[in-house]
C-alpha cells in the first residue's frame, strides 16, 4: 500500500511513521508512507495555504488551489487512489472503515487545519471525509496518523501472526476480553486460574463471556448494534464462571 499525506507540518508525519509497527511495515515493503508538504504547491513566494473566510468571520480557511495542485500532481501517475480529508464533521472512523481502507492499494490524506478547508475541496477533490471523534484538534496530522496506524496494522504480514488483528476489540463488534501475562501472581493479585487450566474450549467461553459483559456494560452503543446468538445469551445468563472441563 502507498499512502501519501498532504500536510502543512509534514515533519509530524515523517517522524511518527519512522517508529514501531509503521516503520517495520515500510522496511518490509508492505507499506510506503510519504509526507508531502502542501506549501510546496502554493503559488506565491510566501507559500500561502490559507486565507480569510468569504463573507467574514474569524479564523482562516485552507485555500483550494494548493490542495488541487497537490492532488493533480499525485494523481498524474495514473494509479487509482482514494482521497481522504480529515475533518471533525466527517464520517466517524471505525474499525470497519479501517478494514475497508486496508483493501485499497493507494490512499491520499489531506490534513485539515484552522477553520477547515474551502468547500470546493469537499465537493470536487475527495472521496471520503473522516473524523476520529467529536472533538476539535489544532490540525489534521494527528487524526491522519491515527487512521494510518489503524489501517496499516491490518495489512497482511504487518503484525506477523496471521489473523492477529482479528482478535482486536471491535473486530467482531465486541470489546476485547481481559488479557494477562506472567507472573501468575503479583502483589497478591492473581491471574484467573482458568487461563492456566489448559482447557482451551473453556478458556474461549471465559473470554467470550467477558467480551459480552464488557460490551454490554461499557459500550451500550456497540451492544445496541450487536446481535447476540442464542449461545451468547445463554452464556450471559451465567455468573462469572471459573469453568471446569465439565462446567
Amino acid at each position: 500500500m502507498r499512502i501519501e499525506v498532504l500536510a502543512i507540518f509534514p515533519e509530524m508525519i515523517a517522524e511518527a511513521v519512522s517508529h514501531s509497527i509503521l516503520k517495520r511495515a515500510q522496511e518490509a515493503g508492505i507499506a510506503e508512507i510519504i509526507a508531502v508538504n502542501l506549501r510546496d504547491f502554493a503559488a506565491d513566494k510566501h507559500r500561502t495555504t490559507d486565507d480569510t473566510p468569504c463573507g467574514g468571520g474569524g479564523g482562516m480557511i485552507m485555500k483550494p488551489e494548493p490542495i488541487a495542485r497537490a492532488i493533480d500532481a499525485l494523481r498524474s501517475c495514473g494509479e487509482p487512489c482514494r482521497v481522504i480529508l480529515t475533518d471533525p464533521r466527517g464520517e466517524l472512523f471505525t474499525q470497519a472503515k479501517a478494514a475497508e481502507l486496508a483493501r485499497e492499494n493507494r490512499l491520499i490524506f489531506i490534513c485539515g487545519h484552522y477553520e477547515g478547508v474551502d468547500e470546493r475541496v469537499r465537493e470536487h477533490l475527495i472521496n471520503d471525509e473522516l473524523s476520529i471523534g467529536d472533538y476539535i484538534l489544532t490540525g489534521g496530522e494527528l487524526p491522519a496518523l491515527v487512521m494510518i496506524d489503524a489501517i496499516v496494522r491490518l495489512l497482511p504480514g504487518v503484525l506477523g501472526e496471521v489473523g492477529a488483528a482479528d482478535k482486536d476489540s471491535f473486530s467482531d463488534g465486541l470489546l476485547e476480553y481481559p488479557q494477562y501475562t506472567k507472573p501468575r501472581e503479583f502483589r497478591g493479585w492473581k491471574a484467573p486460574d482458568i487461563l492456566f487450566s489448559g482447557h482451551h474450549t473453556q478458556i474461549q467461553r471465559w473470554r467470550k463471556w467477558h467480551q459480552l459483559q464488557r460490551t454490554r456494560q461499557l459500550r451500550p452503543d456497540l451492544w445496541e448494534k450487536f446481535e447476540p446468538s442464542k449461545k451468547d445469551l445463554e452464556l450471559l445468563g451465567q455468573v462469572e464462571p471459573e469453568w471446569t472441563e465439565e462446567g
